[in-house]
């Protein structure tokens, strides 16, 4: 086990590219199993969650070139799928929530998968249901082992068919698309997720051979083909990490520049800081966030207090309400943080108000937050990390308050973030990692 501590107050300045985004590589290094030939992936993330992902692939006999720390060749032209009922695979599966995004591409080309249950962090309940509708519909059939706790999937034939999602899961979206792409006939999803990741998957599986139409649209046609081909991709940047550093930025009264930001996939991100009044310049592709003193949220035409809230793209990312939370500690004014997705994600607000934060919890889904106008500082304290997200919101607050903080459980922060404290030290924080 691993803590940082750090020592807050300081005030931080100078350049940060985002890493390739965690969502996006889940998805696209699950699809190299759905083609024998070579696919090599530029920008992946350094990270926890990813490099678990890739062991798994290596330990399913795909042969794996890790060009370098950020580059990776993939060849599945001899994928052992006995592996999947092993409990090595039981094991390491059932840590890591991205597993999941193997079912598609292993139904679709070997026609059985293993499903864990969800692993990761603990931000509430993760639901299977869309996945394994989205298989059913395509012909499959599954079992639940209690034993195991794996749902076992195994199709003939899958053949296409129209389905509409109860809801417009990305991991969902993205499992049911890499399962049509070699199925019979023509698959439609309504109410499939549009997120840039999702967009992302599309082009790369176009590249390779599929036949996706309506590619950043809540429908998709999928036309199956018999097989795909090899191809190139390079990861987006991570969006969640421009919206932790504008957050941070803001916090600690830093001026960052964050270069290579991905603008035109951020959608309403940046938007969303702005209603709490923090300021930045737009620069190419680069996002800069001069150093304020105080910054102000703004409130709605009537004079109504903002409410900041989740929802399906293009609205608001939930990996980043935690972000904006600890952003509003320190403004002017109050704001409604709404987190519809996950009901446990806000229970790291008990950490913040130890700081000496004024946040109150309506319920799991809900909290006010009342900006204390760098009246005072928050105080360094001890804590623990309890998922990716939140993580990361503790320490953007541990950096802005004063004396040391401790934060314990950072595996949560390293399965999301890639060398966040070095990244961190090259703008001055003052953090070290403990092992």
């Amino acid at each position: 086990m691993s803590i940082f501590e750090v020592r807050g107050g300081k005030k931080l300045s100078g350049e940060i590219p985002p890493q390739g985004a965690k969502n996006e590589a889940l998805q696209i290094i699950s699809a190299v199993l759905l083609t024998a030939e070579e696919v090599l992936i530029n920008n992946i993330p350094d990270i926890t969650d990813v490099n678990l992902l890739i062991e798994l692939l290596q330990e399913m006999n795909v042969k794996v070139n890790r060009i370098n720390r950020n580059s990776c060749s993939f060849k599945a032209d001899d994928v052992n799928v006995d592996y999947l009922q092993s409990s090595a695979f039981h094991t390491k599966s059932g840590r890591l929530r991205g597993s999941v995004m193997l079912a598609g591409p292993l139904l679709s080309r070997f026609k059985k998968a293993y499903l864990p249950k969800p692993g990761g962090d603990k931000i509430g309940r993760r639901r299977l249901d869309t996945h394994i509708i989205g298989f059913e519909k395509l012909g499959a059939s599954f079992n639940y082992d209690d034993n195991t706790g794996f749902f076992k999937l195994e199709a003939e034939q899958l053949n296409g068919t129209f389905m509409l999602l109860d809801e417009p899961s990305v991991t969902g979206t993205a499992n049911i698309l890499m399962a049509a792409t070699l199925a019979n006939g023509t698959t439609t999803i309504y109410n499939a997720a549009c997120e840039p990741y999702i967009q992302q998957l599309c082009k790369m599986l176009n590249r390779m051979g599929a036949k996706i139409e309506g590619v950043g649209s809540n429908m998709l046609l999928i036309q199956g083909v018999e097989k795909l081909k090899g191809t190139t991709h390079i990861m987006l940047p991570d969006m969640i990490e421009v919206g932790s550093f504008i957050g941070l930025a803001a916090m600690t009264q830093s001026e960052i520049t964050i270069k290579n930001a991905g603008l035109k996939e951020l959608g309403v991100i940046p938007e969303k800081f702005q209603l709490l009044g923090v300021k930045m310049n737009f620069i190419n592709d680069d996002i800069h966030i001069p150093a304020q003193e105080l910054y102000e949220i703004q409130t709605y035409l009537d004079g109504g207090i903002l409410t900041v809230y989740d929802h399906p793209w293009p609205g608001f990312t939930p990996d980043l309400l935690s972000i904006v939370l600890v952003t509003a500690l320190q403004a002017k004014g109050s704001v409604l943080i709404h987190q519809k997705m996950f009901e446990s994600r806000l229970f790291f607000v008990d950490k913040l108000i130890e700081m000496g934060a004024q946040v109150i919890l309506c319920d799991p889904h809900r909290a006010v937050v009342v900006g204390m106008e760098r009246d005072k500082p928050l105080r360094g304290i001890t804590m623990s990390s309890p998922d990716i997200r939140a993580g990361v919101a503790l320490l953007i607050a541990a950096l802005s308050a004063s004396g040391k903080s401790t934060i314990q459980n950072i595996e949560q922060i390293d399965r999301g973030y890639q060398d966040i404290d070095g990244r961190l030290r090259s703008l001055g924080a003052d953090i070290i990692r403990i092992d």
